[in-house]
């Protein structure tokens, strides 16, 4: 049975108003965001969806968030080499609609390259933190064996303007067998629309 109230506080409503004032502290921090010479590097958010099969399946969308920072100058790195060294750092979280959907915060680098003026790709990679069954009790929904996930991700993604993109992403967590227990994993897809500050 799903226990993510002892770590957050409390069960699957709390973690939606938390998420829900953060975006608001966010959106109050979009506008300050010049002003702050550009604290936040992009805004992103959408929505993916389960595509994994069996056990790994989730029912239900799953609106998220991420904000991207900057501070090892990704946005001003030359060739190859810059940008493996110079990644941005992404942070964000996924509300599942659900019951047998998993909620999650999550963060780690990102590193991205210019196809085209307009097209670009991502790949990212960091941890995850869910409030997902861990071992086999019964409940729909998949079995991930502990707390603390791996996650990755890979986007390509278009850039309308300066400041708006749309990207396609894939995403996967697991705990890559280093748990006791199951290693069901979670993946996705779905569509983020970005603003880039």
């Amino acid at each position: 049975m799903r226990d993510f109230r002892s770590f957050a506080g409390g069960g699957r409503l709390t973690f939606i108003a938390a998420l829900i004032a953060c975006s608001g502290a966010l959106t109050a921090g979009i506008s300050q965001a010049g002003a702050a010479e550009n604290v936040f590097d992009e805004l992103r958010f959408g929505a993916t969806t389960s595509i994994g099969d069996g056990s790994n399946q989730e029912d239900g969308a799953f609106p998220s968030v991420t904000l991207f920072f900057d501070p090892l100058g990704a946005g001003s790195a030359n060739g190859f080499a810059e940008k493996i060294l110079r990644p941005r750092i992404h942070a964000g979280a996924s509300v599942a609609t659900s019951s047998s959907g998993v909620n999650e915060i999550y963060a780690g680098l990102s590193w991205d390259a210019d196809i085209t003026e307009r097209f670009f790709i991502e790949l990212g990679a960091g941890a995850t933190v869910h409030d997902g069954d861990l071992n086999d009790d019964g409940s729909d929904g998949p079995k991930l064996g502990c707390r603390l996930l791996f996650r990755e991700y890979a986007a390509a993604g278009f850039r309308f303007d300066d400041h708006w993109n749309l990207s396609a992403t894939v995403e996967h967590a697991s705990n890559a067998n280093l748990c006791d227990g199951p290693n069901d994993g979670l993946t996705r897809a779905g569509l983020m629309l970005g603003y880039e500050f």
